[in-house]
């Protein structure tokens, strides 16, 4: 049996590497085989880690969030004042650099299916009221300090911001010439800038 830092670091490999095939080939077409050619195991590792397919994608999708939250937390935990720290995350959330652009097809896929999978419903309501709550967090600290005069409960704050981003994104990742990633930046941008007012919208 391998030792537990081996089989850490395995395990990993084999839920990135499913991230990275969800991302070029989508969810339904997501094959264990590929997943094995692309980890560099065969697929009975990958089945000795995670007995179903299920299994093997509710894993990379815990990882993908984890991993993207890993890469923000020193936004999160930055003295910069929240105004900056919400830029901040703008601009790390912008659908440009191939590690992005893979985490937001990873989601872009979560989200179709979940619209008949109740399963999936659940895994990304944990993981998106995560995610509100670490935004809002932002919002309530701007608000404590007197940086973010916009009135309003935190959480609904935090989920204008996150719903820009995510429906956004989704335009650039469909190609539309009409929201570009600099078109994005700067809307985002703009509300942001707004929330040292009284009024956003």
């Amino acid at each position: 049996m391998p030792r537990p830092s081996v089989e850490a670091e395995r395990k990993a490999q084999i839920l990135a590497s499913t991230c990275k095939v969800i991302a070029a080939e989508g969810f339904r077409h997501l094959r264990v085989s590929d997943v094995a050619k692309d980890a560099g195991v065969s697929g009975g590792t990958v089945h000795y880690y995670f007995e179903t397919k299920r299994e093997l994608t509710d894993a990379a999708f815990e990882h993908c969030f984890e991993q993207s939250v890993t890469r923000r937390r020193w936004i999160l935990e930055s003295d910069e004042p929240p105004l900056s720290r919400l830029r901040m995350v703008v601009e790390s959330y912008l659908p440009e650099g191939a590690e992005t652009v893979e985490a937001w097809k990873v989601w872009a896929e979560l989200w179709v299916e979940a619209i008949r999978s109740p399963e999936l419903q659940d895994l990304n309501e944990r993981f998106y009221g995560e995610w509100r709550d670490i935004v809002a967090s932002i919002f309530r600290d701007g608000q404590a300090s007197g940086e973010i005069l916009a009135p309003g409960d935190p959480v609904e704050l935090a989920n204008m911001l996150v719903s820009m981003l995510d429906g956004l994104a989704l335009q650039v990742l469909a190609g539309s010439r009409a929201m570009t990633v600099d078109v994005m930046r700067a809307t985002c941008l703009r509300f942001v800038d707004q929330l040292s007012s009284a009024a956003v919208g």
